[in-house]
């Protein structure tokens, strides 16, 4: 599948400074940051720099050194936040049936509070 990517999200314009945003962490290819909407005592969701718009996408496009930054950001982010202890949740939407609301690849880190099961049955 070819994903065509909107380089007008709102995670384009954090990247390119556009939008201030409250920066967690930041690498080489990952930027991580406070949700301004938190669900969660802490909130923070991590982006590629890379224009991606889903995990798949991202999977199938990114060189290696993306890959592994963006996973290595992902557990820095577990510890800076502290969630090993009481544990976390770590969400990524893809596409209208997943509710994806911003076109470009993102998690969710969520934690602080018991955070109840993710899927009731249909």
């Amino acid at each position: 599948m070819a994903y065509a990517y909107d380089d007008q999200n709102i995670f384009a314009k954090i990247l390119r400074g556009e939008i201030p945003n409250t920066t967690v962490l930041e690498t080489e290819h990952t930027l991580a940051f406070r949700d301004l909407y938190p669900q969660a005592p802490s909130h923070v969701l991590v982006i590629p720099k890379g224009p991606y718009v889903c995990y798949d996408h991202f999977a199938q496009e990114a060189t290696d050194a993306e890959i592994v930054d963006y996973t290595r950001a992902i557990g820095k982010v577990c510890e800076l936040e502290g969630v090993a202890t009481d544990g976390f949740r770590m969400i990524s939407n893809a596409g209208e049936h997943g509710v994806q609301e911003v076109p470009h690849l993102h998690v969710h880190i969520l934690s602080g509070r018991p955070l109840g099961r993710m899927l009731a049955k249909a």
